[in-house]
């Protein structure tokens, strides 16, 4: 059975008005970019930050660098205009901001449709207030068009009233919550921004927390992250060099018609293969963007 996993190690905010930043994202080692429209970009810079997305976009040479457009709400004056200029500006997905309702995604849809986007456009969703959250199931089953659900740490957490605390506590319910939302619909899961960019410890600590809830990467906002990120959300060799003993050791034992394996003293079952295929995919679908450039 073939695994298709496309790398979302790091993925990197990046301000729409700024032209500078839009050009550096050509070169960076980042799995993805959201080009933002919404909280990175003024009210009075908004129009002008669509026209440089747009053409930034169209301008192309990012390589195989994921590409989200984070748009303005559709309840905004400029929530219309961005999903009918990134319709079919060649981004790969949009990224609706503080969604609560699939009604938002369907509207978004319907929106995105009507200005004739291709089909391969996908929907991703921030998940950033507690209604949002309490609604994760509904969103994460919405439309066929959602990929990915992206976690709004910081705005979670003002809702709430919540202290940002070294092991995140307050918002590991939240976190579950829209992890087995998104798991259940077969979507993509990010974990929120680290705020500190000074401390480079707890950005390496919250990036393991991250994994090991099962997130596919970390949002970010500087480029001084991307290789941390990069580097936490790969499979690590010593992961990798098992999970390639364990498939081998399973299809040699369903040759031979055995139906138990044991790898290293322990009993491996088809979950235990289906993870390592995963694994070995990601793998596999970050060396090829490597050799590629990105």
């Amino acid at each position: 059975m073939s695994v298709i996993v496309r790398p979302r190690r790091s993925v990197l905010y990046m301000p729409g008005s700024n032209a500078r930043a839009l050009e550096k994202g050509r070169a960076l080692a980042a799995d993805g970019l959201i080009l933002d429209l919404e909280d990175a970009v003024a009210p009075d810079a908004k129009a002008q930050a669509r026209e440089l997305v747009v053409a930034a976009l169209r301008g192309g040479g990012y390589g195989r660098r994921e590409l989200v457009v984070r748009v303005n709400a559709l309840n905004t004056a400029w929530g219309q205009a961005d999903l009918v200029a990134v319709a079919r500006a060649r981004a790969h997905a949009v990224l609706l901001p503080k969604v609560e309702s699939a009604d938002t995604v369907r509207q978004a849809e319907a929106a995105l449709v009507a200005a004739g986007a291709p089909a391969e456009l996908a929907i991703w969703c921030m998940m950033e207030t507690p209604r949002g959250v309490l609604a994760a199931a509904e969103i994460a089953g919405a439309s066929p068009r959602l990929a990915c659900l992206v976690m709004g740490t910081s705005d979670l957490a003002k809702d709430l009233h919540a202290l940002h605390t070294r092991d995140r506590l307050p918002l590991v319910t939240g976190l579950g919550l829209c992890l087995l939302a998104a798991r259940a619909n077969g979507l993509a899961v990010l974990d929120g921004v680290y705020l500190d960019l000074e401390d480079d410890e707890g950005f390496a600590r919250s990036c393991r927390q991250g994994r090991e809830l099962g997130f596919d990467g970390k949002t970010l906002i500087h480029p001084k992250t991307i290789a941390a990120a990069n580097a936490a959300f790969a499979p690590a060799p010593d992961e990798l060099d098992f999970a390639r003993k364990l498939i081998a050791a399973h299809a040699s034992a369903e040759a031979a018609g055995k139906g138990v394996v044991v790898v290293d003293g322990k009993l491996i079952e088809a979950l235990h293969v289906q993870s390592a295929r995963r694994l070995v995919a990601l793998a596999d679908a970050i060396a090829d963007m490597n050799r590629a450039g990105m």
